[in-house]
């Protein structure tokens, strides 16, 4: 047979068994699916398709499933097997090493494919220097001629997360001077930082403790310490959407540039938003209202929003807007406060 025969014959037997090489998923109204499994989490399967892409679905309207490649499956005692799938009536089998396993379709826990349980496994006792990740923002503007300005904003933040826990840190600043008349001044000063950790304690409730930092030359403020805590839950988390409600009490003391010292305890609540808009852009918001137990009728809001569109994996371009709401300032002060920033953004992880 002459070899460029074969040569065809080879490639028609690989093209072949690449095409049958895949998982399929049956649903109780008849349709199917063909492509590989990402996981089933919840009460939900994530099937990647070669027409449609990443699709959802409920588990509960699946009524079989078999598997090409080997996948991770929890069974209804907790037990973790590793094996290919196939459906036998109501039951899935697991072709597991020694023995095969098999539990009811409706009552598997979860199933994980390779990266998938990767990455479940990372998270279980990663160090505490691993899984760390963030961004560091710049903008910097400038006027030049008869007066002369110059404005420069730095932020930022970092965050781990594991099954268990959250941690966040943040820092922003803002500086600002002015030249007129050979004469150069400081017009705006403000600088903010903090951390907040976070300790799950069901897929959905956890319990939160945070300790914020302020110097707002803009309120005169010399030092605002905040130490707190509290409960919190998440509302929504989806590929594309988080949502999580906290509330507490703290301690705050406020030292001013005029001398003026303030201690009070307050109580806090608000909200946390990530909204993935597209593949690139991505909207963060956050919302915290406090409201002073000792000096009572007296209240603050620091509100945070910001976008970042991607340029590439390491950076990006962002627009923030910090506001920040104070209903008792020091004499001869405004009550509001509100930056704006661009720039680019630097990104990192590990």
């Amino acid at each position: 047979m002459p070899t460029r025969y074969i040569q065809a014959l080879t490639l028609s037997i690989f093209l072949a068994g690449s095409a049958v090489a895949a998982d399929h998923v049956l649903l109780t109204n008849g349709d199917s699916l063909t492509g590989a499994i990402v996981k089933k989490d919840g009460d939900t399967l994530t099937f990647k398709t070669d027409l449609f892409g990443v699709v959802t679905m409920a588990w509960k309207a699946v009524k079989s499933i078999t598997s090409d490649s080997e996948v991770s499956v929890v069974l209804p005692g907790g037990e973790t097997v590793k094996g290919k799938l196939s459906t036998a009536g109501d039951q899935l089998q697991v072709a597991a090493a020694p023995a095969p396993k098999s539990a009811p379709l409706s009552a598997v826990a979860t199933v994980r494919d390779a990266a998938e349980q990767h990455n479940f496994e990372r998270l279980l006792h990663p160090g505490m220097l691993e899984l760390w990740s963030g961004n560091f923002d710049i903008g910097f503007a400038t006027a030049t001629g008869n007066a002369r300005s110059e404005n420069l904003t730095t932020a930022f933040t970092a965050g781990r997360s594991t099954r268990t826990d959250k941690i966040t840190l943040y820092f922003n600043q803002v500086y600002s001077t002015a030249r007129a008349n050979n004469v150069t001044s400081t017009i705006a000063s403000a600088l903010r930082g903090g951390w907040k950790y976070n300790r799950n304690l069901s897929r959905r409730m956890f319990l939160s403790t945070f300790n914020d930092y302020e110097h707002d030359r803009f309120q005169n403020l010399s030092i605002r310490f905040v130490a707190g805590g509290g409960a919190g839950f998440k509302a929504v988390k989806t590929e594309h959407t988080q949502l999580d409600f906290d509330a507490g009490v703290d301690y705050q003391r406020e030292n001013f540039m005029n001398g003026l010292n303030r201690n009070s305890a307050e109580a806090n609540f608000g909200d946390n938003l990530l909204l993935k808009v597209s593949k690139v852009t991505t909207v963060t918001q956050s919302a915290r209202m406090f409201t002073n137990l000792t000096d009572t009728g007296a209240y603050r809001v620091n509100f945070d929003l910001g976008t970042t569109t991607v340029l590439k994996k390491w950076l990006g371009w962002h627009l923030t807007v910090s506001d920040r709401f104070l209903s008792n300032p020091v004499q001869g002060r405004q009550r509001n406060d509100l930056l704006i920033s661009t720039g680019f953004r630097l990104t990192f992880a590990h």
